[in-house]
């Protein structure tokens, strides 16, 4: 058991998330970075699919009712045991009655608890990821509060033989301030001029504030549209559109100096026009931005985001491969 001595901002149970149900208006949750999240599970010789805790920007305090084994991932972070600092990409023992604390986090957004064992809370179709807009899944559907007491799974065995264990410094995710993302454009491209693409494509766009799981929105040059007659029911502006589903990673013309990249938690439909996708390799890049980072896109085929994706699923399994 892990009690909650302190929440931090947004302390939330996830994994790998729920697919299947995008299309009846419940996103996939899950870990925003899923490849540091990942790297924490492998670490501990866990299941990929065991649940973790995702702590965002300001990290909890918390008690542990039982003896197991740790490892933190993700954006960096000073973390400490009873005081003690810990490092971070490498497998810890802890105590019952330790206590584990966190300084600020220093680049990024997302840090990650994995636990041996995993977090043992109930699976809500097929994930324990919390989706907290709709109160589903994770612990009671909610960011932890001060005074919870969550379930841990049994260490697995021969979890001892794990303290210690790392991950190799060129295995490591850099977190930046400036990110170059790769997109596959299409869907209602062809409704911008060429000026436009030109201009999202050769242009810096800046994080605003409101920027969070659900998704990021940006800020950054004018992308001008080709003119044409809206259609009946979208209103006048010409990044309306009939209501329309949207994926993960959907970039979303709000206006013409403003996009919206859909993240973990996304909306799944709308009347914005659609002009393209992040590969899913960036995504997680994208989660760890804080806002003021700047992003440059470049526009990529689809057989390179496939060849991009395979590349990040073949470093995950050499890396579980030097952990053996």
């Amino acid at each position: 058991m892990i009690r909650v001595l302190e929440p931090g901002l947004s302390t939330t149970v996830q994994d790998m998330g729920r697919d299947g149900y995008y299309h009846l208006g419940i996103p996939p949750s899950g870990a925003a970075d899923k490849y540091s999240y990942a790297l924490g599970n492998m670490l501990l010789g866990n299941p990929a699919s065991f649940a973790a805790l995702e702590m965002s920007l300001f990290c909890p305090k918390l008690a542990f009712g039982k003896k197991t084994v740790i490892a933190i991932t993700g954006a960096p972070v000073l973390a400490y045991v009873n005081e003690q600092e810990i490092p971070m990409w490498q497998n810890v023992e802890v105590r019952a009655g330790d206590i584990l604390s966190f300084g600020h986090v220093a680049a990024g957004v997302h840090a990650y608890l994995c636990v041996s064992g995993g977090i043992a809370v109930p699976e809500i179709m097929g994930s324990k990821s919390t989706y907290a807009q709709s109160g589903l899944g994770g612990f009671h559907g909610r960011k932890l509060q001060k005074g919870d007491e969550v379930e841990i799974g049994e260490p697995l065995p021969g979890y001892a033989r794990q303290v210690g264990k790392q991950i190799g410094e060129d295995a490591l995710p850099v977190f930046q301030k400036e990110l170059d993302v790769r997109v596959v454009l299409g869907l209602a491209s062809h409704r911008i001029s060429d000026e436009g693409v030109r201009a999202f494509l050769n242009e810096a766009w800046v994080v605003s504030s409101e920027a969070n799981r659900v998704g990021y929105r940006f800020h950054g040059p004018s992308v001008h549209f080709e003119p044409f007659e809206t259609p009946f029911g979208a209103g006048s502006g010409y990044s309306n559109v009939v209501d329309t589903a949207y994926m993960l990673g959907g970039i979303l013309l709000t206006n013409s100096e403003e996009i919206i990249i859909q993240l973990s938690d996304a909306t799944t439909g709308g009347g914005f026009m659609t002009m393209g996708v992040v590969i899913s390799p960036d995504l997680d890049r994208i989660a760890q931005l804080r806002p003021t980072g700047i992003v440059r896109f470049h526009a990529v085929t689809v057989t390179q985001a496939y060849e991009a994706r395979m590349a990040k699923k073949q470093k995950l399994l050499l890396v579980a491969e030097q952990l053996k």
